[in-house]
């Protein structure tokens, strides 16, 4: 039988998996990020002051750094479909109990759990694109479940605002609506978690939907791309954790994730705090990552078209800073919004770009502990921002003090990504 085109088949495989792959990280986000509209009621039920839920949102990344390193190496031991299928099941399990937050310690023990149990998704997912798809590509499919943030994000606000809003659900078997909220949105990520054992074949000769010579010229090519590194490209585990441009990486993923989880996690109290209904609230606080949406995905062809990946990821963290700058300097609510939006579209928009760079350096095994390394601090920026907001609420009375540090956090991040690609830009294989 004639040789298959490589492009169609990575088409043919992109329709089968990166719906799902997509919806996997949309869930995750979902079931980490609704806090921020749960706060809205259980803050006055339970007592908890802006510091408190600032720490109980940061305990989430404490469990998310502590497991995300040793959960991506199971995932390259033991294949991505095993690995992945019971730790979504368990972080589906672990936003159902949220529902039953009683206290400030359970409060910190469930987020800490729910870190624990998301930690390898997604350097799992990118990883899992190198199984399955040549680099010219994962510019795109690396949008492509980025983008899954932002519309996580779309959804919570109309949907969680609707079920906070709902009479109907106030008292029902003794439940308040923001314990109703958690319930009915983390019951769609334990019939995920069973689908993944259907959907996710571990590599090309596993898919049952591709014929034999379609996998083969498939794993033909990754195999081609893989020999044709330059001796730059690390190998070893060591190098993947310890490296100059993962530790560089590390740092300004860090710097990002400050400005952006401070916005996810406060956006609909800085709205809220406008005067808006619990509804209006849902609706305005979509609007920053319906533009983000667009940012990414446009950012992500855009990439993957001129391969400037050092540009996109440097000019949408500057994008980012000077949003939350002037967010932070403005009480119009109309020209925050924007800010807002300005800030989300820039940080969210840069990891098309962002997200490549590893590859540019290493190889291998080295590639599965970057994605993890890289996660895992960054995602400790996803503790800091929304704690900085929190502490400069509590001695500032507003948001503004709050948002215009946050600005720091990808403006450092851009300096360090564009010194990287000035000092250690690499020497691309030859095709």
């Amino acid at each position: 039988m004639a040789a298959h085109p490589v492009q169609s088949v990575v088409a043919k495989a992109a329709r089968r998996l990166m719906p799902f792959l997509a919806l996997l990280f949309l869930l995750s986000f979902l079931d980490r990020a609704n806090v921020s509209f749960a706060a809205l009621g259980m803050n006055q039920d339970l007592g908890f002051t802006p510091t408190v839920y600032a720490l109980g949102v940061g305990f989430f990344f404490f469990g998310y750094v502590l497991f995300e390193v040793p959960s991506n190496m199971m995932i390259e031991k033991i294949g991505a479909r095993r690995w992945i299928a019971p730790l979504t099941i368990a972080w589906g399990c672990v936003a159902v109990l949220m529902a039953f937050t009683h206290s400030a310690n359970s409060f910190f023990t469930l987020r800490f759990l729910l870190g624990m149990a998301e930690a390898g998704l997604l350097p799992g997912l990118f990883l899992y694109l190198t199984y399955w798809f040549p680099a010219e590509y994962r510019g795109r499919m690396s949008a492509f479940i980025m983008a899954a943030m932002p519309v996580a994000l779309i959804i919570s606000g109309p949907v969680s605002g609707a079920i906070l809003g709902m009479e109907s659900l106030h008292g029902l078997w003794g439940l308040k609506n923001w314990q109703w909220m958690f319930i009915l949105e983390g019951l769609p990520t334990l019939l995920a978690g069973l689908a993944v054992y259907r959907l996710m074949p571990d590599r090309p000769r596993d898919a049952a939907w591709l014929h034999p010579d379609e996998a083969q010229a498939l794993e033909d090519a990754l195999a081609r791309e893989s020999l044709q590194a330059t001796p730059q490209h690390r190998s070893s585990l060591r190098d993947g954790l310890l490296s100059l441009p993962v530790i560089v990486l590390s740092l300004a993923y860090f710097g990002a994730l400050i400005g952006s989880f401070g916005i996810i996690f406060w956006v609909p109290q800085i709205v809220r705090g406008f005067g808006a209904s619990t509804l209006q609230t849902g609706f305005i606080s979509a609007i920053p990552f319906i533009v983000a949406l667009v940012a990414i995905i446009a950012l992500g062809r855009y990439v993957d078209r001129t391969g400037r990946r050092f540009s996109v990821a440097i000019a949408g963290l500057l994008a980012g800073a000077l949003g939350l700058w002037i967010a932070g300097g403005t009480t119009n609510p109309v020209l925050a919004n924007a800010a807002l939006s300005l800030g989300a579209a820039g940080i969210m928009g840069s990891t098309g770009g962002f997200w490549t760079l590893p590859q540019l350096y290493l190889k291998g095994s080295a590639i599965a502990g970057a994605f993890a390394m890289i996660n895992s601090v960054g995602a400790l920026g996803g503790f800091v921002g929304p704690y900085i907001i929190g502490w400069a609420k509590e001695h500032s009375g507003g948001f503004g003090l709050g948002l215009t540090l946050l600005s720091l956090g990808p403006l450092a991040a851009a300096v360090l990504v564009a010194l990287l690609g000035s000092v250690r830009r690499p020497q691309l294989a030859a095709a």
